[in-house]
């Protein structure tokens, strides 16, 4: 049956062009751009392969597993641990509120781990079933391109078998980077911080971004000692420079130390744990210290420069705004093209690559207004431009609509943690440029922010809107008053509260 297919122009494919090939597609990699795509691709009656390393919690050039690093070595092993380590915190809160706890809290990590352990399979096992269901033909190996149209899966035991497809598709991920110092093999990666035999009482984290901070969260949640060291004056480099500063207060108060202009130059085992050597010559002693330093595409086993593929020189793939790379039946999508590297714009991605090369729709992804969150204690979410951003593209004048509260909880707990929330907002047009909490709930409450913001909402909108009352939430429709007011291209205040 012929397929009407946008990838070489409006086209129609006779079923006997089509015969020539393996699959319509073949995608190499299953995590949640790869599975997406296929899937998708499959509904709109393409005859779909792909491809995946065989699964292990921890990662390596020849281990991963269908669902990617977000189902079993991220996002959500991640979260898991974050909700555990957010009990430590709440059972201290519950005090205030009537509830006698012993003083002696035990808590097992084996179980949270098994717990967590327990969930990422039967995640692997529900991504398997829905490709599966799709019609989508599953093989475990490692893929790589031999051509324009071929590709080759070796199988754990070295057997290779070729395939021929219409459409290749990387979708292969990114792996976790090292920095290359002296001891580096003594140090793990977040792969590993979500599998470890024990608890670290001493845990040095290196790094400022997210993985950085959430893990420094985990880990001073369940009642390790932690150290946090980044190059930068403030962790989370790239968002609204106030939001920075709040998380950086905030993981303080919670009992973090924090090591800010400061690299680790040398590590070294000793009979009482890892000796951390600082660039300002001071030293420390952990149990664990880890590497949350970024991560680079996982590209460089795929053959890509033999078929002639443009990389970048972090060895991403070069694509266009449509995924598609330089050699016109391969695409890409995902955290392998670097472009912004979140699992849902993963999905768009897979799904735009679907609609436009097997659902006769012409689709590229959107990346204005995508919302995101640090998963720190307490989180961190923002959407659309940090004041930093709106004032560097903005014509005319920048407002700054910003509240900080004592959280209604808090003032029973008796928990001294502040929540802020943002606004920028367009002075000529009053259309809201961008939004950002931090406290308790911000990713829950952001994503419905976005949703306004997707839709162009104004100040006037915003403040026309009834709030849910008594919430945190409601704070984002009743601010009234101006904190600054910062012409283009004018330095902003921050304000430190």
């Amino acid at each position: 049956m012929a397929r009407k297919m946008l990838a070489d122009g409006d086209l129609s494919q006779t079923s006997q062009e089509e015969s020539q090939y393996d699959f319509d597609l073949f995608v190499i990699g299953a995590g949640s751009g790869g599975v997406r795509a296929a899937r998708f691709s499959a509904n709109y009656g393409a005859k779909v392969g792909i491809c995946e390393l065989p699964f292990h919690p921890i990662s390596s050039e020849v281990i991963g597993g269908v669902g990617g690093t977000c189902v079993i070595r991220g996002c959500v092993p991640k979260k898991i641990l974050v909700y555990g380590a957010t009990f430590g915190g709440e059972i201290e809160d519950a005090r205030n509120y009537g509830w006698e706890v012993n003083e002696k809290l035990n808590f097992n990590w084996k179980k949270l781990l098994q717990k967590k352990t327990n969930e990422i399979n039967r995640l692997n096992g529900i991504y398997k079933r829905l490709l599966s269901n799709a019609g989508v033909k599953s093989l475990e190996g490692e893929g790589k391109i031999v051509g324009p149209n071929s590709v080759e899966v070796t199988q754990l035991d070295g057997t290779k078998y070729s395939y021929s497809a219409k459409h290749i598709l990387i979708a292969t991920g990114s792996r976790a980077h090292r920095l290359p110092i002296p001891g580096q093999e003594l140090a793990i990666t977040s792969d590993e911080a979500l599998s470890l035999d024990d608890l670290p009482k001493r845990a040095v984290v290196l790094g400022g971004g997210y993985i950085a901070v959430e893990f420094a969260s985990i880990w001073k949640g369940l009642g390790a000692t932690v150290d946090l060291f980044y190059r930068k004056d403030l962790p989370l480099r790239g968002f609204d420079d106030e939001m920075r500063a709040v998380v950086a207060r905030n993981l303080e108060e919670r009992g973090i130390n924090l090591h800010p202009q400061t690299n680790l130059t040398e590590l070294t085992k000793t009979d009482s744990g890892i000796k951390v050597v600082t660039d300002h010559g001071d030293e420390l002693i952990a149990d664990v210290v880890l590497f949350a330093t970024g991560r680079l595409p996982n590209s460089k086993r795929l053959n890509l420069e033999a078929v002639g593929v443009e990389l970048d020189r972090t060895g991403a793939v070069k694509v266009d705004e449509y995924s598609r790379t330089n050699i016109p039946s391969i695409w890409a999508v995902g955290d392998v093209t670097n472009r912004m590297n979140l699992t849902p714009v993963a999905l768009m991605e897979g799904t735009c690559f679907a609609k436009t090369v097997f659902g006769g729709e012409s689709s590229k992804p959107d990346y204005s207004n995508i919302p995101c969150a640090v998963f720190s204690i307490p989180p961190l979410s923002v959407v659309g431009l940090s004041e930093e951003q709106a004032i560097e593209q903005a014509n005319g004048d920048v407002l700054i609509f910003t509240s900080t509260f004592n959280p209604m909880k808090n003032t029973i707990s008796g928990r001294q943690e502040k929540t802020i929330m943002k606004l920028v907002v367009d002075a000529e047009t009053d259309k809201v440029l961008g939004a950002s909490m931090c406290g308790p709930d911000a990713p829950e409450i952001m994503q419905g922010i976005a949703v306004a913001l997707k839709c162009g909402a104004t100040k006037a909108q915003f403040d026309s809107t009834v709030g849910i009352h008594p919430s945190a939430a409601e704070e984002f429709v009743t601010m009234r008053s101006v904190s600054r007011r910062v012409t283009a291209g004018g330095k902003p205040k921050t304000n430190p509260e």
